[in-house]
């Protein structure tokens, strides 16, 4: 399936022509300074986003070690509290998903960072000195608080404050902090196990998640709130200040302005009520669709498990280990890959060609496992499929996803329906994570033919409900969903 590029709804032709670079070049000192600006926003915002990827990719290092007795090091996990400590904070992220979007919307986008970065610190060393299970698994349900909130509040802020020339590469820049921060602990892990020679290393592993938890307070300190939040609780002073340090063009700042004051109501916040706009659920039920694609790829399958399904190949456990970090390296790379495709092509056209090779990917698994003889040749085969799915998921789908989660909603109610669809989102994260080595140990490489079914029928909900978002300001997409989604 081809993608060609689309640049019809591009909302800056300028930006997308040979010129771009030198009309940056030509740019105002005021002009670059303010750019820079936004960049520092984006930059600090996104540590979230880095706690996010380490706390959810450290578990696969850790687990090895915790499931040591306690006499060794460890917790003694067996396979049913492997699966609490992992569900744990994937339960704790729907929470903090869907609490953080409500509460991001009354009280602001910069306060909820600073909490969530709290609790990232409370939950990062309560794990790393948990003495039990008993204690291991609560510590783990707020860890996930802070990371379902970051998954809500952060993209948001980016796209309510990036131009809407740039507002698919500065928001796609969480996913790549994501996968950083997943790379980062599978780098981590994979040194510590081999540096440190005893078996609690694990819990250096889990507390070095404080460290952009503290980062992240820190910067949030010195970082504006939203001015779209802002003018939607009519401060509109607040809004214009803000504005005036992140656009240097005042005739487009205040064409953008007066948008944003157009689009408030009484600063009242968004309430269930207006559920009952069929446009909104269409929305809601659309962001819960897409939220269901993206987990049940079957993505987390392997981030979580891969050194599992290496070592069933015949791999021995610190060489599956070792093996992991590809995961992040094709993350990383696949993401960076997606900044750019992100820019240049239509989103569902994105979601279609990324699924496309995720099914793929997922059929030759399932025939790799079933009619290969058991041996390298087989691990690293396995661990190519593996990687060729990562690099077509995390370039394509996932940055994709991610976005439309920060730009599909009005600005009203886009807390609170990003909050509902994302927590949404992580309770299939839970599901396929809970599922998975049930199906494994049940159905063995057929499980990867049911990811294969599952997938296509993804394919059909892009192409028949998802609508695309590219190449319009935040309130003017608003304004084209309500009439495309609205009862005729």
């Amino acid at each position: 399936m081809s993608m060609t590029s689309d640049t019809s709804d591009t909302p800056d032709k300028a930006s997308m022509s040979p010129s771009t670079d030198k009309a940056q070049a030509d740019a105002t000192p005021a002009e670059t300074r303010q750019s820079r600006y936004v960049q520092v926003i984006a930059g600090v915002v996104t540590l979230g986003a880095l706690a996010f990827g380490y706390d959810t990719g450290v578990i696969a290092g850790a687990l090895p070690f915790m499931t040591l007795s306690p006499g060794e090091g460890g917790l003694g996990l067996n396979a049913v509290t492997e699966g609490l400590v992992t569900a744990a904070l994937i339960v704790g992220a729907a929470v903090g998903s869907f609490a953080a979007g409500h509460l991001s919307d009354r009280y602001g986008r910069r306060l909820s960072l600073l909490v969530l970065a709290m609790i990232f610190f409370i939950g990062a060393l309560g794990t790393a000195f948990s003495p039990d299970i008993w204690i291991m698994v609560p510590m783990r349900f707020i860890l996930g608080i802070g990371v379902g909130g970051a998954s809500t509040v952060v993209p948001v802020f980016i796209a309510e404050i990036a131009p809407p020339s740039r507002r698919a590469r500065l928001v796609t820049r969480n996913e790549l902090m994501i996968v950083s921060g997943q790379l980062l602990a599978y780098a981590t892990s994979a040194v510590l196990a081999h540096v440190v020679n005893d078996p609690g290393v694990w819990r250096v592993m889990l507390g070095l998640a404080a460290v952009p938890a503290v980062l992240l307070w820190l910067g949030m300190l010195f970082m504006p709130e939203s001015p779209r939040w802002l003018a939607q609780h009519n401060r509109e002073d607040e809004a214009r200040a803000v504005m005036k340090k992140i656009r240097h063009n005042k005739e487009k700042r205040e064409k953008e302005l007066k948008s944003m004051f157009d689009d408030t109501s009484d600063g009242e916040p968004a309430t269930w009520g207006e559920f009952r706009e069929p446009w909104i659920r269409n929305l809601l039920l659309i962001g819960i669709g897409l939220g269901f694609v993206a987990q049940f790829s079957g993505i987390n399958a392997f981030m979580y498990f891969t050194p599992i399904i290496l070592q069933s190949t015949g791999l021995g456990t610190q060489a599956a280990l070792t093996a992991t970090i590809g995961n992040g390296v094709i993350s990383v790379v696949a993401t960076g890959l997606g900044l750019w495709l992100v820019s240049r092509f239509a989103r569902r056209r994105m979601l279609i060609t990324g699924l496309s090779g995720v099914v793929l990917a997922q059929l030759s698994l399932g025939l790799c496992l079933q009619l290969m003889p058991e041996g390298l040749i087989r691990s690293y085969m396995a661990l190519g499929i593996i990687l060729f799915f990562l690099f077509c998921y995390q370039s394509m789908v996932s940055t994709t996803y991610w976005l439309m989660m920060s730009e599909l909603f009005p600005q009203r109610m886009r807390g609170m329906i990003a909050g509902i669809a994302v927590a949404v989102q992580w309770l299939f994260n839970a599901t396929v994570a809970f599922v998975f080595p049930m199906a494994m140990a049940a159905f063995g490489s057929a499980t990867f033919y049911i990811f294969v079914a599952i997938n296509l029928l993804s394919l059909f909900f892009v192409i028949r409900f998802v609508p695309e978002t590219r190449g319009k300001s935040l309130e003017k997409l608003e304004e084209h969903l309500e009439e495309e989604l609205s009862p005729a």
